[in-house]
């Protein structure tokens, strides 16, 4: 079993970037985190980060019929992508949609998610730990397949 992790813009200042919001943990970190977990639940995993929203895209696009889910935090892309969800429709892989911080308590333009109508679960507010509990959420949907 193979998953993609896309990271959008921003994310790849991790620790730097309002860390009373996204905590202190590096991008770095984010990434052995993943890596450390995939062992223990026995996935293959490949992790993207990218700034710009048709790089995203093309990943999406160049997952299809080689990765069996994907972990998404679009960040900004979010609340104004509607090429990601086309994206996700048309490759119809199970994603999971993953944010750091508690949507529900930011401002109001974060309440809007247009990936979330092509995603199978959304995680929310539970800070680098949500990635890991994506990919534990997709090792069972796609082991019950």
């Amino acid at each position: 079993m193979k998953l993609l992790i896309i990271n959008g813009p921003n994310l790849n200042l991790l620790g730097l970037r309002e860390p009373g919001i996204y905590g202190f943990k590096s991008y770095a970190s984010l990434c052995h985190m993943i890596r450390e977990h995939a062992k223990q639940i026995d996935v293959e995993v490949e992790i993207y980060q990218s700034n710009h929203e048709g790089d995203l895209v093309d990943r999406i696009q160049a997952a299809y019929g080689r990765i069996d889910g994907i972990v998404l935090n679009p960040a900004a892309y979010t609340h104004t992508s509607v090429a990601l969800l086309d994206a996700l429709k048309a490759v119809e892989i199970p994603t999971v949609e993953v944010h750091i911080s508690d949507l529900s308590k930011r401002e109001d333009f974060r309440q809007i998610s247009y990936v979330r109508a092509a995603c199978v679960k959304t995680i929310s507010g539970y800070g680098l730990q949500g990635y890991l509990e994506a990919m534990d959420v997709l090792k069972e949907l796609l082991t019950c397949k």
